[in-house]
C-alpha cells in the first residue's frame, strides 16, 4: 500500500530510540523528511546512522526541553523553516525514559506542555499543509489502573482527552488528531528491559497478564503510528488506538 508519505514533512519531539526510532525508520524509508531531537547527542548520531541511505532526509538535534519551553518553541519554528513546512507532528516527548513517572512537575512540563506548545506552534503550518496530521503518544497506563497512583498515568490520561477535543476543533482546518496508546513495549536499554533485570518477578507477572504471551516490540507500534498519521488514513480522527497485545481488560464501545 502506498501511504502517500513521499515528500511529507514530519516534526517529532524525542524519538532517537525505541518506538520513536522505528517511526523514523519507516517514515524516511517511505520518503518523508523529518526533524527530531533527543537529549543525548550519541543517540542522535546513532539514529542518523541507521537512517542514512533512506529516501527521506533526517535532521536530528541534541536538545533538552526541560525547563526550556521558549527554546522548545524556537526549535519547532526552526524545524518548520528547515523542512519548508510541516504536514505531520508526532508528540513523543515524555519523562518515562528518565524514570520521572512520579514527578508531577516534570510530567506537566514535558508530557503535557510538549504537546500543547507543539500543537499551538505548528497549527499554522499544519493548516497550510491541507492534510495536517497530529499523533499524540499516550499509554495504556492512562486507560486502566496500573502499578500505583502516579503523575505519569494521570498526565497520559489528560493527553487523550486533550487530543480528542483537538480533533473536533482542528478538523475544520483540515488537521487530523489521533492518539496512540502502547502497552508494555520492550527494547534493549528501555524501561521494561531494565525492569526485567531489576524486578524479574514483576516483569514476569506483567508478561503473564498479556494474552499474546509477550511484551510488544517497538516496530509493532511504529507501523500503526505511521499508518494512522499518513494520508492513507485520511478519514481517521479523534481515535485513541490501543496497541497492547490484549493487555488491557476494559470494554470500550
Amino acid at each position: 500500500m502506498d501511504l502517500g508519505l513521499k515528500g511529507k514533512k514530519v516534526i517529532m519531539n524525542g524519538g532517537a530510540r525505541g518506538i520513536g526510532l522505528e517511526i523514523l525508520k519507516i517514515l524516511t524509508s517511505e520518503g518523508a523528511d523529518i526533524a527530531f531531537f533527543s537529549r543525548d547527542q550519541a543517540k542522535i548520531d546513532a539514529a542518523l546512522a541507521e537512517l542514512a541511505g533512506n529516501p527521506g532526509t533526517a535532521h536530528g538535534d541534541a536538545f533538552d526541553m526541560t525547563n526550556n519551553i521558549e527554546g522548545y518553541v524556537a526549535w519547532l519554528t526552526g524545524a518548520v523553516e528547515k523542512l519548508g513546512g510541516c504536514d505531520i507532528f508526532i508528540n513523543m516527548a515524555s519523562v518515562s525514559g528518565a524514570g520521572a513517572t512520579q514527578d508531577w512537575q516534570k510530567c506537566l512540563d514535558v508530557d503535557i506542555m510538549a504537546a500543547v506548545k507543539g500543537i499551538e506552534t505548528l497549527t499554522p503550518a499544519l493548516e497550510a499543509s491541507g492534510a495536517g496530521s497530529i499523533i499524540v503518544m499516550s499509554s495504556t497506563a492512562a486507560v486502566e489502573t496500573f502499578i500505583m497512583p502516579q503523575a505519569y498515568n494521570a498526565i497520559k490520561a489528560a493527553l487523550i482527552t486533550y487530543a480528542s477535543q483537538l480533533s473536533q476543533a482542528l478538523a475544520p482546518k483540515g488537521i487530523r488528531v489521533n492518539t496512540v496508546s502502547p502497552g508494555p513495549i520492550e527494547f534493549k536499554g528501555g524501561s521494561w528491559d531494565m525492569i526485567q533485570g531489576a524486578m524479574p518477578d514483576f516483569y514476569n507477572g506483567i508478561k503473564a497478564q498479556i494474552p499474546m504471551g509477550r511484551l510488544g516490540a517497538p516496530d509493532e507500534v511504529a507501523r500503526a503510528v505511521v499508518f494512522i498519521a499518513s494520508p492513507a488514513s485520511c478519514y481517521t480522527t479523534g481515535v485513541n488506538l490501543v496497541i497492547d497485545g490484549g493487555f488491557t481488560k476494559r470494554v470500550q464501545f
